[in-house]
């Protein structure tokens, strides 16, 4: 059977600027994997690759080893980017409605909605939503088509302490559910209660790949852009540990 999701051996320039650099990841169905790094290690275009947005300078791509853009292969797939824009004049419902139509069999518009806690918004019109609320109906839409892959691109940016608490609660009762879910995000503390694989991507190269206890006993329990060089030093093992957290939380990026 295919994985999931696959790049082999796959890099990506801009320019003079090589954002991968040989990167293989296989991801197999039922996996909850998170993509640990700092702002422009890579975890962005591994996701554009894997979903056919961008198209490697070199190696493979695959999505249930189908090309990303086979449309077989986009029918099982949901996404939810980092920038998503919907109009902001349709209600809740009716934007779901929308995305349900792109799907073969999707889901119940209302289960769709109440998987992100919106059942009290559902006559809302996307313009009158909040922040967090506008990460949920994103989260919706990335659901609502059923798929048996879910990508998540920094999910809860912008969202504060409780709000990410509850979200987090949201996409692991989904994953539950035996669906593949891919996480990119800054924090290891979110991979740890997600995800049973946590791949870290710097500066366009896997570092590690290992179950988030494993990298929990090695790094300081949040990581963000400030322990670029950190991670770079610890692959070397040429790093001591540091001597204080407060150092390397999310408050100091």
């Amino acid at each position: 059977m295919p994985p999931a999701a696959e790049l082999i051996d796959a890099t990506k320039k801009y320019g003079d600027v090589e954002a991968l650099k040989g990167v293989t990841i296989r991801i197999e169905l039922g996996e909850v994997v998170a993509m640990l790094g700092p702002n422009g290690a890579g975890k962005t275009t591994s996701i554009s690759l894997l979903l056919g947005l961008r198209k490697p300078t070199s190696g493979k791509v695959s999505l249930f080893g189908l090309q990303p853009t086979d449309l077989r292969a986009r029918s099982r797939v949901g996404v939810m980017l980092q920038e998503s824009g919907v109009p902001a004049m349709l209600k809740v419902r009716e934007i779901v409605d929308l995305f349900r139509s792109y799907y073969p069999k999707p889901l119940p518009r209302d289960e769709a909605i109440a998987i992100a806690g919106l059942e009290e918004k559902a006559d809302a019109l996307v313009r009158e939503l909040s922040g967090g609320q506008r990460q949920r109906l994103y989260f919706a839409l990335a659901v609502c088509g059923d798929p048996d892959v879910l990508f998540l691109d920094e999910p809860t940016v912008g969202m504060d302490v409780e709000g990410r608490r509850s979200f987090i609660e949201r996409i692991a009762d989904f994953a539950r559910s035996g669906r593949t879910v891919v996480l990119t995000t800054h924090y290891l503390e979110e991979a740890d209660q997600l995800a049973k694989r946590v791949i870290v991507i710097d500066r366009g190269l896997v570092i590690a790949d290992a179950p988030p206890a494993e990298i929990k006993s090695r790094w300081p329990a949040n990581v963000c852009a400030s322990t670029h060089r950190l991670l770079r030093k610890w692959t070397s093992r040429a790093c001591p540990r540091p001597r204080s957290r407060s150092r390397t939380t999310a408050s100091s990026c």
